[in-house]
């Protein structure tokens, strides 16, 4: 090898170096602050062990557990952040004891038990496998009868079809579209997302906290996509970005390609229709969906409302002519300006109505002190 060939390897592993040690000191710079949830661990059947962040209640007041499960490409932050944006801070000032998931290849879940491929998690894993064991562990530590489970995007998506219903006292899917967006942009991110990808997973964790400090002075691309802009502070943007992100398995976005390409909700084999199997969903439903979203539209969502089989179903629209303060985008339902005070009351006020009232344990503890 030559010493011109030397000095390019030197000089590119010494980018790659620098680019590396600048994406984790973003990170670190715009982690979050405060008291952070407790760490648990839960072995799934197929032998993934899952990262699960528990929130107990200041003041447990209510019987059921809530399982807050995060969509594509994000982590347990989805939901439990840095207040005013922490929908398990909310709902645990409210009394519900709450149990964050990091579904596997995500956040602190990322560890793969021997023999499986680095490509192969699927949104069938998440239903097949990790939904029961989040449930479980969320019923067996808080010994209550049944939980509830709130998912943003493809986590309201896995809850409606994972085989847990008996174990459910309510579902909240926030911007989950049963009908996948014919967006041109969404076909396009997910066509080379694909590409990208090969031959194990898209990780493009590392790149957005990379870019992350700039947010608020530049605007990205299809930024719109995932959240708006114009309704996140720059300073919650760049956390967004440094933090919530997680890589995405190729096989997960071959399957999200078929959904969009094929308007379908189905199995990767696609031998299992998850849209056909929503008669038999007869869980309390609360739909939730933003007039600005592109990947949810509000058709998709009123879709999955209409098949749902359920008796007690909800759904609410947010936006401007819905008299709220903006138009609502995907990440906007969560993390928007105006989301704690117009759409957080509206899941507590639905998951108080149907929840079991018990009253304080004069010796109730946290689950970190307990047996």
């Amino acid at each position: 090898m030559t010493s011109k060939a030397l000095i390019l390897i030197a000089f590119a592993a010494a980018i790659g170096a620098a680019f590396l040690l600048w994406s984790l000191a973003v990170a670190v710079y715009y982690r979050v602050r405060g008291e952070r949830p407790v760490l648990l661990r839960v072995r799934c059947a197929d032998g993934w062990s899952l990262a699960v962040h528990y929130r107990p209640a200041p003041v447990r007041k209510y019987e059921e557990p809530i399982v807050l499960c995060h969509g594509l490409a994000a982590n347990h932050l989805n939901f439990d952040f840095q207040p005013p944006h922490s929908v398990a801070h909310f709902l645990a000032e409210a009394g519900f004891d709450c149990f964050s998931v990091d579904w596997r290849g995500s956040g602190a879940s990322r560890q793969r038990p021997a023999g499986w491929r680095r490509a192969s998690p699927c949104a069938d894993d998440l239903i097949a496998f990790d939904a029961p064991a989040l449930v479980q562990l969320a019923l067996e530590k808080t010994r209550a009868r049944k939980a509830f489970w709130v998912g943003h995007s493809l986590g309201g998506l896995v809850g409606l079809a994972a085989p847990v219903r008996d174990q459910l006292k309510g579902l909240v899917a926030i911007g989950s579209s049963v009908i996948f967006s014919a967006d041109r942009a969404v076909r396009w991110a997910l066509r080379w997302g694909a590409a990208f990808a090969w031959p194990f997973e898209l990780r493009q964790r590392l790149l957005s906290a990379s870019v992350a400090p700039f947010l608020g002075y530049l605007v990205l691309p299809f930024s719109d996509l995932i959240v708006n802009p114009r309704h996140i502070s720059p300073r919650l943007q760049r956390q967004l970005y440094a933090l919530l992100i997680s890589s995405v398995s190729r096989k997960m976005l071959l399957q999200l390609r078929d959904w969009a390409f094929n308007n379908a909700f189905r199995s990767f084999d696609r031998a299992i229709d998850y849209r056909e199997g929503l008669a038999r969903f007869t869980v309390p439903l609360l739909a939730i969906a933003g007039t600005a979203d592109r990947l949810a539209p509000v058709e998709g969502v009123q879709a999955g409302y209409a098949l749902a089989g359920s008796p007690d179903k909800t759904l609410r629209i947010f936006g401007r002519a819905h008299g709220h303060v903006q138009d609502y985008g995907h990440g906007d339902l969560i993390f928007g300006e105006h989301a704690p005070s117009e759409v957080y009351p509206i899941v507590g006020d639905w998951l108080k109505t149907r929840a079991t009232p018990i009253e304080p344990e004069k010796d109730y503890q946290p689950l970190t002190q307990r047996s």
